[in-house]
C-alpha cells in the first residue's frame, strides 16, 4: 500500500507538471490543442490514429479543457508505463516486489530525455511506444493473444507501430541468428546501404521518410552518433551481467533480442527527418531494463528499496526540469 501510495503522488505530480504547461511547451503541443478545441461540435479532418482521435473526440464533446486533455494523455502514458513495468517484471520470472519494481522503472523512464519527448511533443508515438514493447515481449513468450491485442492498442495510438511489429517474426530465429541479423542492419545503416536500397527498391517509401517534416530544422542523414549510443544500451546488460542475479541476468539477456528488434526499424529508415522517431520504443524500454540492472542486482544497496523510493523523487524533479527546459533527444 505504501508504495502503491508513493507511485500515486509521484504520477501525480509528474502529470500536473506535463498537463498544466503551455502550448509553447513542446513543438506539437499547439497542434493537438487546436485540433482538440475544433473538434468541439465539428467535423475535422486529421491524421490522428482511431485510438487517438477517440479519446481526444470524446474529451472535447464532454467540454474538458486543454489543460485536463493534456493530463488525460500523460495519464495514459504513465498507465502504460506501469502497464509495461508489471509485464517485465513478470517476462523477468519475478516473484516479490513488483510494485518496487515499477518505482525503478518509472524513476529511470522519468530521468530520460526521449520519455519526457514522448510527454509534451511526440504525444501520439509515445502513447504507442511501450504497448509496442509489451506486444513484442508477449510475441517472444508466444502469446500470441497478448501480442495481437497490444498490437492493436498500439496501432491505434500511432500507425509506425506497425514498422516494429514487421519484425516480430525475427524473434523465433535464434538469438544468434539474430546478433547478426542486427549486426548486418548495423553495418548497412552506418555506410548508408540501407538508405541507397530503400531509394532503389521502393521510392515511394523513400520520399515519404524525406519528406517527414520537411521544413522542421532537424538533422537528417545516416546518424551514426544514434547508432552507436543505441547499441551500447544492447550490450550493458551483458557487460554486467555478473553483477545480476540469477536466472534474472539470463533472463535480462534473453529480453536484449526485443530490444535489438526494435532497433531494427531505426537501422532500416533512420537516414530520414526525425530519424530519432524510429527509437522511441528502443529507449523508453532501455529505462526498464536499466531498472531491471538495479532490482535484481547482486549488490543489496542497488535494490534497496529506500534507494528507489528517493530515486523516484529525484526523478520527478530531473523530469520537472526536462519539462520546464524542453529538454529533448
Amino acid at each position: 500500500m505504501l508504495s502503491m501510495m508513493f507511485i500515486g503522488a509521484a504520477c501525480l505530480f509528474v502529470d500536473l507538471v506535463v498537463g498544466l504547461r503551455g502550448i509553447d511547451v513542446g513543438s506539437d503541443t499547439y497542434v493537438y490543442a487546436e485540433v482538440f478545441q475544433q473538434l468541439r461540435g465539428n467535423l475535422v479532418e486529421t491524421r490522428f490514429e482511431p485510438g487517438f482521435l477517440l479519446i481526444t473526440r470524446l474529451m472535447s464533446l464532454a467540454g474538458f479543457n486543454v489543460h485536463t486533455y493534456q493530463c488525460v494523455l500523460f495519464g495514459l502514458l504513465l498507465l502504460m508505463a506501469i502497464v509495461a513495468a508489471r509485464h517485465y517484471f513478470d517476462y523477468l520470472g519475478g516473484e516479490r516486489g513488483r510494485m518496487t519494481f515499477v518505482i525503478a522503472s518509472l524513476a529511470f523512464l522519468f530521468i530520460s530525455p526521449m520519455f519526457v519527448n514522448a510527454s509534451i511533443n511526440a504525444v501520439r508515438q509515445g502513447l504507442a511506444s511501450l504497448p509496442v514493447f509489451i506486444a513484442l515481449l508477449a510475441f517472444h513468450q508466444r502469446q500470441w493473444r497478448s501480442f495481437f491485442i497490444w498490437g492493436v492498442i498500439a496501432t491505434s495510438f500511432h500507425y509506425s507501430s506497425l514498422v516494429y511489429l514487421a519484425f516480430a517474426p525475427l524473434l523465433l530465429v535464434n538469438l544468434k541468428l539474430l546478433r547478426i541479423a542486427a549486426l548486418l542492419a548495423f553495418i548497412a545503416y552506418c555506410t548508408g546501404v540501407t538508405m541507397i536500397v530503400v531509394r532503389a527498391a521502393v521510392p515511394a517509401l523513400y520520399n515519404a521518410v524525406m519528406d517527414y517534416s520537411l521544413a522542421s530544422k532537424y538533422k537528417a542523414g545516416v546518424r551514426i552518433d544514434f547508432a552507436v549510443f543505441s547499441t551500447f544500451w544492447y550490450a550493458l546488460p551483458f557487460m554486467l551481467s555478473g553483477l545480476i542475479r540469477e536466472p534474472f541476468s539470463t533472463r535480462l539477456k534473453d529480453s536484449t533480442a526485443v530490444y535489438l528488434v526494435m532497433l531494427l526499424p531505426f537501422f532500416a529508415l533512420g537516414w530520414g527527418n526525425f530519424s530519432n522517431r524510429y527509437l522511441l520504443s528502443a529507449y523508453m524500454a532501455i529505462s526498464l531494463m536499466v531498472a531491471a540492472i538495479f532490482f535484481h542486482s547482486r549488490l543489496s544497496v542497488l535494490r534497496n528499496p529506500i534507494l528507489l523510493r528517493g530515486g523516484l523523487m529525484i526523478s520527478c524533479a530531473v523530469f520537472y526540469y526536462y519539462v520546464i527546459n524542453q529538454v529533448l533527444v
